[in-house]
Parts: structure tokens; C-alpha cells; sequence
């Protein structure tokens, strides 16, 4: 744990939140700030930076919980689909440094949806650029 990590701080419960769930590897709990209506986060209990850091074993407990959630947010609320995102790092966006999965529920009713694609899918047909950056990404991995 970190004495500094908001999210250390609500998984001790130093700081409130509103649990949804919890096993021995997991903490789920509502975000604040909700991108649509049911939008909560996962986190480890063991305090990682980022996705870079995370144990393999403590990003898949998270990304099962949030599985699991997300399923049964989709019933519960009768959302139409649900997203997960990870940021990692500042300049993706992340503010709390301390690696989480949000699981928003997505809404055809946009009363209760509020998130919006940050970029045009399908937009982009350089497709000479994609390949050169798959096989620099290719030959980085072997």
C-alpha cells in the first residue's frame, strides 16, 4: 500500500467509497465522477502503478472481477453493452496512479450514458503506416 494512493486509501477504508465487491485480490467500488449511470472501477488490493507494473497475477483477478461486474451490471441495469478502460500513464489519461479497470455500462437512453468516443473509427486508411508500426511492434516482441 501507499500512503500517498487514493485508491490504496479506499481499499484500507481511510477514504470512503461505495463498495460493490471484494475477494482477497480485488476491491470494486463506484467512481465519483461516472462516464454513464453504474460506472464503477476495479482495482488490486496490492498497490501497481500502471498496467506496465501490475503482477500478471493481480491484472488477471482484476479483469476477471471486472468480467463478472460487468455482466451483471448489463442484466441489473439493462445496459446495452458496457466498456472497460485501462489508462495508463499521464498522457492517457490516467489521474490516479494506481492501476484500475472502469466498467461503464453504455445506454442507448443517452440520459444515462455520457461517455463519447475520443476518436472516428475506420477513419484512417494508411494502411502502409499500420503495417510498418505492426511489424516494428512484431519484431520488438520476439
Amino acid at each position: 500500500m501507499s500512503d500517498q494512493c487514493l485508491f490504496c486509501g479506499i481499499v484500507t477504508g481511510t477514504i470512503p467509497s461505495v463498495n460493490v465487491a471484494e475477494d482477497d485480490t480485488t476491491y470494486a467500488f463506484m467512481d465519483i465522477n461516472p462516464a454513464s449511470d453504474g460506472h464503477l472501477l476495479v482495482v488490486p488490493k496490492q498497490h501497481s502503478q500502471d498496467l506496465l507494473e501490475i503482477p500478471a497475477e493481480d491484472l488477471t483477478a482484476v479483469t476477471l472481477a471486472a468480467q463478472r461486474i460487468a455482466r451483471t451490471a448489463v442484466k441489473e441495469f439493462g445496459a446495452a453493452g458496457v466498456n472497460l478502460l485501462n489508462c495508463c500513464g499521464a498522457y492517457a489519461w490516467q489521474t490516479v496512479f494506481h492501476f484500475h479497470l472502469h466498467v461503464i455500462p453504455r445506454y442507448v437512453d443517452k440520459t444515462k450514458d455520457r461517455l463519447v468516443r475520443p476518436w472516428q473509427p475506420g477513419t484512417s486508411d494508411d494502411k502502409d503506416a499500420i503495417t510498418a508500426l505492426g511489424d516494428r511492434l512484431s519484431a520488438a516482441l520476439d
